[in-house]
């Protein structure tokens, strides 16, 4: 049975809903594990639509979080949700920042169960606030200091919700079962291996994930390649203050320590089975000119082009780490904050996804290997899949993008959600009846 026509009219005709809901969460931007505002949206939109939703600490393993803020964070997000409109209810069910919701919709009748995954949270940027920057001179710029949806979240979620309402509508003539994944905390990487331990993909026969970038609208690239494999750490060295004129002798120097270990980091060999990179992107160290510092603040990153690759790098980081603090003779504390594997698209289901979007007509360039080049946490639910001898594929749609991705003037071409929805609904269809 053939929907696309039908699939194309309803993703046409939502288009000033796709792009009012978007500018409702672009306004209220949340990051990381603090998305009460916006995952309440989505459990609320989803139950309207027939959808069995679980959420809160039914889909995300307790253990397998990175990253998440302190208690005093959580707090006061929670109640300013609470304010802006979020039930207590939901809100109450997510506390400690149990932020993720999987809809679910059965048909009732035999075939495969496919599902989509939206990411939700936003970026520690503060918004451009003059009129050459859209949202800013339209009105829907972001209302949270120094946060904003930089990368399009909000339009993945907008999507995401755009997407439920079309499957909902075909429900009748469907067969199989769709799950609908709207993931916290991609920035960092600290939310899909979470949810990926819970199991929420485990019944999927296929998963696709996409995000909107930086080629005009119009643009699509199927078969998204290189993820590259990253760990986020914070390291902090803990050493003893002291008189740094009357008793330097007494003290332990923890920014020396810090020092240390950020030159050596730099100078980790390169491995020879691929790419691999290194950054220490913050370091803080120190009170006060005529006191040795006891206390230092790294936070860093390694990244490979494979997990393996990934891995040498993290495990030498860790050693020279270990080694500076051993050298100055302070403690050091290594926190994981964030991390993805590795991965490639499936090229069969790469493939079916060519095809419906060639099929569907609405897209001017078709593109097949997209070099990633950089992180994302799909890769957990990609790696879970696929180790499960399933299919799991990334996409990318192209935004017109008003700036680079994580910039204070991100913007994107709202169209483009129109088309991302038509893809994705039909997408959906097609491998239900795969």
């Amino acid at each position: 049975m053939n929907f696309d026509k039908e699939i194309m009219d309803l993703a046409e005709s939502m288009e000033p809903v796709l792009i009012e809901r978007r500018r409702d969460l672009h306004r209220h931007p949340e990051n990381g594990w603090t998305e009460f505002r916006t995952a309440s949206l989505v459990i609320t939109r989803l139950r309207q639509l027939g959808y069995e939703v679980q959420f809160g600490r039914d889909v995300l393993a307790e253990s397998e979080r990175m990253g998440v803020p302190a208690e005093p964070v959580l707090t006061a997000a929670s109640e300013r949700a609470l304010r802006e409109g979020a039930p207590q209810e939901l809100v109450e069910k997510m506390s400690g920042g149990y932020t993720g919701v999987v809809g679910t919709l059965a048909t009732g009748r035999p075939g495969k169960t496919v599902a989509l995954r939206f990411d939700m949270d936003c970026n520690d940027v503060a918004e451009a606030a003059d009129d050459k920057h859209r949202p800013a001179k339209a009105g829907f710029a972001s209302e949270h200091k120094g946060c904003m949806h930089a990368c399009g979240h909000d339009g993945h979620t907008s999507v995401g919700l755009g997407v439920a309402e079309i499957l909902a509508k075909l429900q009748d003539r469907l067969t199989g079962k769709i799950k609908l994944i709207f993931q916290p905390a991609e920035e960092g990487v600290r939310g899909a291996r979470a949810m990926a331990a819970k199991g929420v993909v485990d019944d999927a026969d296929y998963l696709i994930g996409s995000h909107f970038m930086m080629p005009k609208v119009g643009f699509l690239a199927y078969d998204v390649q290189n993820f590259l494999a990253t760990s986020k750490l914070n390291v902090d060295f803990t050493g003893l203050a002291a008189h740094a004129g009357g008793a330097p002798e007494q003290g332990k120097n923890a920014l020396l320590a810090a020092a240390a270990a950020a030159l050596n980091l730099h100078a980790i060999t390169r491995h020879s089975a691929g790419s691999s990179r290194i950054n220490v992107g913050v370091l803080k160290a120190g009170t006060g000119r005529n006191v040795v510092p006891a206390t230092a603040h790294m936070e860093i990153e390694t990244r490979g082009a494979t997990t393996e690759i990934n891995d040498f790098v993290r495990q030498r980081a860790e050693q020279v780490i270990k080694g500076a603090a051993q050298m100055y003779d302070v403690a050091v504390r290594i926190t994981p904050m964030g991390s993805a594997p590795g991965g490639n698209n499936s090229p069969g289901l790469a493939e079916k996804i060519r095809s419906t979007a060639a099929r569907l007509g609405i897209f001017d360039e078709i593109t097949d290997t997209y070099d990633m080049c950089g992180s994302e946490d799909f890769t957990y639910f990609m790696e879970r899949m696929q180790k499960q001898g399933k299919q799991a594929a990334y996409i990318i749609v192209g935004g017109s993008l008003a700036a680079i991705n994580h910039n204070d003037r991100f913007d994107f071409d709202e169209h483009a959600m129109v088309l991302s929805a038509s893809l994705l609904a039909t997408a959906a269809v097609d491998l239900l009846q795969d």
